[in-house]
């Protein structure tokens, strides 16, 4: 198994490429912003609380790749993400989903964040209540985000609309939620037993 040190590094790195990538000549400054800033906050947290507060592997890893699609959809807008683009038109579909799966994750890595700090904290530990809490949280993260969508268009004017990514839909908002949700299932459901087992090898780390 790769070392803790070599492991956080080579995140670091590939983390460290695809902000500078994305940063690069974006399609719009201000829309680059608004969708990397979660990634820019959320790294001071994790370098602050990782002596204290470590995270397993699958989380650190889960959590690269959310932050990957954000910056990739801060780069391109998620509107124009040119895969999505050539998909669309090559299979003649209503509209570019990279933004649908930008929504999924939202509830798919936080499902596990919010899985993770729950029963190390002891706050629940397992069955259907720890199913049903991380759920909700997932729920109320993704509402969050759309009021925060909301404030910044109200604010901003037509300057957000590639933030907000409706592409004419106009149940974007619902199907934004309902995509986190299924995320939030998804995950849980997919990744419980591996999660549980890195659980223990953590707790083993920290006890020794």
């Amino acid at each position: 198994m790769v070392n803790k040190k070599t492991f956080v590094n080579t995140l670091l790195v590939i983390l460290g490429v695809v902000f500078v990538w994305s940063a690069i000549k974006p399609h719009d400054f201000f829309t680059w912003l608004l969708e990397v800033l979660p990634v820019i906050i959320a790294l001071p947290i994790l370098f602050f609380t990782h002596q204290k507060f470590p995270l397993t592997r699958l989380l650190y890893i889960l959590i690269l790749i959310h932050a990957i699609i954000l910056m990739v959809g801060g780069h391109y807008t998620y509107a124009e993400v040119p895969l999505f683009s050539w998909l669309r038109d090559t299979f003649d579909l209503d509209r570019n989903y990279y933004d649908r799966i930008g929504h999924f994750v939202q509830g798919f890595v936080p499902a596990i964040i919010a899985r993770e700090i729950l029963i190390r904290n002891c706050v629940v530990r397992t069955g259907a209540w720890l199913f049903f809490v991380v759920c909700c949280i997932c729920l109320s993260i993704s509402a969050c985000y759309e009021f925060i969508e909301w404030w910044v268009a109200a604010v901003s004017g037509g300057t957000a609309e590639d933030f907000l990514g409706t592409q004419g839909d106009i149940w974007d908002t619902q199907w934004d939620m309902l995509l986190a949700l299924m995320g939030a299932i998804s995950a849980q459901i997919l990744l419980r037993d591996l999660h549980d087992k890195q659980l223990l090898t953590l707790q083993g780390q920290l006890e020794s």
